[in-house]
Order: structure tokens, then sequence, then C-alpha cells
């Protein structure tokens, strides 16, 4: 949509306009999945100005019965017409909403409040966006439930491969397409490295946009798929023994208009704005790994040798680290930029977001000195060497992840009480469902010896 809509006004000239019938309202739970219902057109007027009434109950993560109304209240700057619904007649449009609560206040288990919340931290401190651009990685299948248990790829594809393995290239464009006709820019697309796994990365937008355009990337990229008659995959490691998708995000503040991260003077050409900033990162991975790696699938992901980084630690070449800081270009100063490779697109953006702000404010506001640079593979050190750098890892499992976030007084201050408690016992029951499983591995390997 080439001019961006403001206001309720625009919203309602442009269902006009465009014949629309049926209007999405979009949010997400604490989870991260996509919760949606339709309203009739003619009934923009009241959820403008009061909202829309559910019950919140129902929602993962949200609250309990006896405090369950909630208010869906549209955000009149995520309008946008579905391009995989009809465009002639009764066409269908979507708008992202933020919860309420009756009498009007932000519902503080809502997502997209936790996010503003965290750049309201950033303003106060002097900054005007966090501006972020992630490339999600993803997986076409035949099928989301294979008959042998195994995913079947669509083909042998590798990174950049461009031929007939290829079986997703018209797929991705079509993926691409209908992304721009949501207001999304799409820089490039490309196989990745896994067989069938693609990537496509957005223009860098402020978070809460790109959060917004992550949630719909997701629906974008499986509804396409589904047209196909095949299933897209967001999950971080479905094949064992290849690469899993990762979500590396691209990052830097900016204040009064330029970017603060650079500095010319620098060796790094990095700000002390910015180093304090991976500096808090770093410190804080730890604790806030379940926001950016929040499944126990996450964890099969973050192991060394698969292009996943766990170890704490930045570089400017070196892809092993957990931080990458691309490397600067003469008159590119606004590009300079901070790379966190831990995450993977399975995580609820908007918390994903918010903790990677609220850690590297933490280190800007209380000065962390960031360590040198590691340049060199980590994968190739002994853990004896590893510990005698200092370098700690990630956690290794979500049951240890979650208890790290469990004591974390900077996660508790990111989600909020409500939300954080929530949180922390949805992921300990998740744990505690999948560790009790016997599984295939180990019925193979001890059944016939123990």
């Amino acid at each position: 949509m080439a001019d961006r809509p403001q206001t309720a006004e625009d919203v309602i000239q442009l269902v006009k306009e465009h014949d629309v019938r049926f209007v999405r309202l979009w949010f997400t739970d604490v989870l991260g999945r996509l919760k949606s219902f339709s309203v009739n057109a003619a009934e923009l007027d009241d959820a403008f100005e009061g909202g829309m009434g559910f019950d919140g109950s129902s929602i993962t993560g949200f609250n309990p019965i006896e405090e369950s109304d909630m208010l869906a209240l549209p955000d009149p700057t995520t309008f946008d017409l579905l391009p995989w619904r009809p465009e002639q007649h009764d066409t269908v449009a979507r708008m992202f909403c933020d919860i309420r609560v009756p009498g009007g206040g932000p519902y503080e288990g809502d997502p997209r409040w936790i996010m503003r919340r965290a750049l309201k931290r950033a303003e106060e401190m002097g900054f005007d966006a966090y501006n972020i651009g992630p490339e999600l990685e993803y997986f076409y299948f035949r099928s989301a439930k294979p008959e042998n248990g195994v995913p079947e790829v669509l083909d042998e594809g590798g990174y950049f491969d461009l031929t007939t393995l290829d079986a997703g290239s018209d797929l991705r464009r079509e993926t691409v397409l209908a992304l721009e006709k949501l207001g999304i820019h799409v820089e490039y697309t490309h196989h990745e490295v896994g067989p069938s796994q693609h990537e496509v990365d957005m223009r860098y937008k402020n978070a809460l946009e790109m959060a917004d355009d992550c949630m719909t990337y997701r629906i974008v990229v499986k509804e396409y798929a589904l047209k196909y008659g095949y299933h897209a995959t967001f999950m971080p490691k479905p094949l064992f023994g290849e690469n899993g998708s990762g979500m590396h995000v691209h990052q830097s503040l900016s204040k009064g208009g330029k970017n603060a991260f650079y500095d010319a003077d620098d060796p790094y050409f990095l700000s002390p704005v910015a180093k304090s900033f991976i500096a808090g990162q770093l410190k804080h991975a730890r604790e806030i790994s379940p926001l950016f790696a929040q499944w126990v699938n996450s964890y099969k992901r973050l192991v060394p040798g698969f292009e996943a980084p766990v170890y704490l630690a930045w570089s400017r070449r070196n892809r092993s680290a957990l931080i990458r800081v691309p490397l600067y270009h003469p008159g590119k100063e606004a590009a300079t930029r901070a790379e966190l490779r831990c995450p993977d697109p399975a995580a609820n953006p908007y918390l994903c977001f918010a903790g990677m702000l609220q850690a590297g404010l933490e280190g800007v506001e209380k000065g962390y000195e960031l360590p040198e640079p590691m340049e060199q593979n980590l994968y190739h050190l002994s853990q004896e060497e590893l510990a005698h750098q200092g370098i700690e890892q990630l956690p290794a499992t979500l049951g240890e992840a979650i208890e790290v976030a469990a004591e974390s007084e900077l996660v508790l201050r990111t989600l909020g009480e409500h939300t954080f408690r929530r949180f922390v016992e949805i992921k300990r029951q998740e744990w505690d469902d999948y560790r009790v499983q016997v599984t295939p591995y180990e019925i193979e390997n001890f059944l016939p010896i123990l």
C-alpha cells in the first residue's frame, strides 16, 4: 500500500475504496502465536473507539477466567489488504491490535506492550529508535506430518543455489511479492545451507514495526507454502545432521537522527554506546536466552558445529561468536551495527527484541566495558581453553535456560511480573513434558545392552 494509513479515518476511507468486507484483528499470545478474529467492516468505528471485547482466559499466558475481559484496540498504521484473499469483491484486510483492559489501560501481558515499554526506556535514555533487521530462515517440507517421522525436503540444494535443485524459488518469489504488497520491503532472498532451507531478508525498521512484520512474514510464508501444497516451518532444528534455522538480528540505536553506534575515531568504528550495548547483551545473554531461544527444540540448534553460536564473545569476522560487528565501509556510517546471531525464528519477536534491547540498554546505563574481540574459531577451542579465556556458553537446554531466567531481575523487568510468572510456568511445564519422554535414540542405543 503506497500511502500508509495513520488514523482511523484513513483506514475507514481505504475500506470503502477497496470494498473491504471483513477486517481481521491480529495479536499474539505470550508464546508468539498469532491470534485473530474478524469483524465486519461496518463495526470499525466501534473498534477504533473502544476496542473489541474477547475472552482473555482462553489465550495462552493471558488472565485467568475471573479477570478474563479483554479489549483488542486496532492500530490503524498496521492496516493492509491480505494478498492471499480475494482482491476484487469482499476483500479481507488486517490490523494488529494493542490489548487493553476494561477502562482502556494497557494490558501488562500484551507482548506488543512489553516491546513498547522497552522502547520507552530507550527514549528516556535519549535514543530516537532501536533499528533492527532480522534474517529469518525456514524450511519447506512436503507435509507437516511425514509418514516415516522424517520430514521430506523439496530439494537437496545448498547455500545460494539457483538450479533445478531449488524447487522453492517460484514459491519464494510469490512470497516476496505478497510481502511487498503488505508494505514489507525485502532486500534479498536466497536458498540457505540446508536442503529445502530458505531465507528472505527484510529491510531494517524500528523494533515494534519489525516485530509486527516478523509475525506477518511467518504467516505469509506458511500461507503461500500451503497454496502450493507444501508445509513451511520455522522450527529451529527440524532435520538431524543439518543446519538449523536461525534469526540473526542486525541492530543499532539512533540518536538525533544519526547512528549512535558509529565513531570515526575508534579502531573498530564503534562508539562507547555501541560497546556498552554489546557488552550488555553478552553479559545478560544467558538470562534472556529463553526469549530468543524459546522452545525445547531451540537448544538442538544451539550446539557447536552447525553455524549456531553458543559462546559469549564478539568479533568482526568470526561467525562462531555470539555477536558479530560487520566491517565498516567508508561512507556507510549509518550501517554500523551489531549482529546477534543466537536467536531463532520461532521466538515471540516482541519478547525477543524487547529482551535484546533491555540487555543492551542495561550495558549502556551501567557503563559495561566491552572485552577484546575473539577472532579465532571458537569451535576449535577446548573447554579448558575457553574457561581459561573466561568465555561462557549459552544454556545447553531449555530447562537450564528457564532456571537462569527465573532468577533474573532483568528478565522480570523486561516482561513485567504477570508475564514473567506465566512465561516461566509455561516453559517449565514444556521442559518437564519433554524430559520424561523416552526417545527412539534411547531405545536403539540402550535397550539392547542395558
